[in-house]
């Protein structure tokens, strides 16, 4: 196995957990208001990871802690929208516009690093695209306001994996982490001050619930990504990711009762397709060319 197949298979492993958390952060939420979640994940986790690994943090840069507030803003409004969002939206709904940042990473890639996408890249994300809309729209009920602000989560999870991309290369793994999580529970931290009224319910469920978020979808799967996503490239790891609307309506069947139809099965197909040809688009000779996207 490749160091690139193991990284992919690491990142796997975190979008099966992602999956997870949109049907336990829509159950949450009963008990615990959507700020405030975001505040309590990510001050939780940060600190454990500081009582984990300090001497692997620190000293911190001054450019370091510049780059890792940056990506830590990025997480924080991702999250931000999509957790108001799940408060109008459903859980598989809002995990399926989530996974619309597939049609946006190429794009900001090519802008950002100058990388052109692969052809077996664009047919992968081309087919996973054709999926999420056989998956939303057909189906799904009419677009509101959560599925507006969950648009723009998408868009800003996008430009993370960009511009983590850049990043992860440039400081140990431990210490982007940090920043990354850290700046978070500042940054939730504030917004709950500033424009929240808290609301919390201590219960088994919100307990569970808080436990799963911060210790396996914050703690684990930042440190997954923050480690393994540069091993491989952001278009590969974005195709990745689009599994997370599958597992997650399969969780949400399971906790909410959310169901799809045949369509809806049928995204699903087509999903897991385009997974497929993007993975093994580097064994085909056509499909690993690389696209000239500066030609007018």
């Amino acid at each position: 196995m490749t160091r690139q197949t193991r990284a992919e298979a690491a990142l796997l492993a975190t979008t099966v957990i992602w999956g997870g958390t949109f049907a336990v952060v829509k159950l949450a939420m009963e008990d615990v208001s959507p700020v405030l979640m975001i505040a309590i994940r990510f001050v939780s986790a940060s600190v454990l990871l500081l009582l984990i690994a300090y001497r692997q943090i620190f000293p911190i840069p001054l450019s370091s802690l510049q780059k890792g507030s940056l990506l830590g803003f990025f997480l924080f409004l991702g999250f931000l929208t999509q957790n108001i969002g799940l408060t109008v939206t459903t859980a598989s709904k809002s995990a399926f516009i989530t996974g619309m940042m597939v049609i946006f990473v190429p794009m900001l890639q090519f802008v950002i690093e100058r990388k052109a996408p692969k052809v077996g890249n664009l047919a992968g994300v081309a087919l996973v695209t054709t999926g999420l809309w056989f998956l939303t729209s057909p189906d799904g009920a009419a677009f509101n306001s959560g599925d507006a602000l969950t648009l723009v989560c998408a868009l800003v999870f996008a430009i993370y994996i960009v511009y983590l991309d850049v990043v992860s290369r440039e400081m140990p793994t431990s210490r982007l982490l940090f920043l990354q999580l850290g700046s978070m529970a500042v940054y939730s931290t504030l917004a709950v001050l500033l424009f929240e009224s808290p609301r919390l319910v201590v219960s088994p469920r919100s307990i569970i619930s808080l436990g799963y978020l911060t210790l396996l979808a914050t703690l684990l799967t930042t440190f997954v990504q923050t480690r393994y996503q540069k091993e491989t490239t952001p278009t590969r790891a974005v195709v990745i990711f689009s599994i997370e609307p599958v597992i997650a309506s399969g969780v949400a069947s399971i906790l909410l009762g959310e169901t799809l139809g045949a369509t809806g099965l049928f995204g699903g197909g087509l999903i897991i397709g385009g997974v497929l040809l993007s993975e093994l688009s580097d064994s085909i000779p056509f499909l690993r060319r690389p696209v000239d996207l500066s030609e007018p």
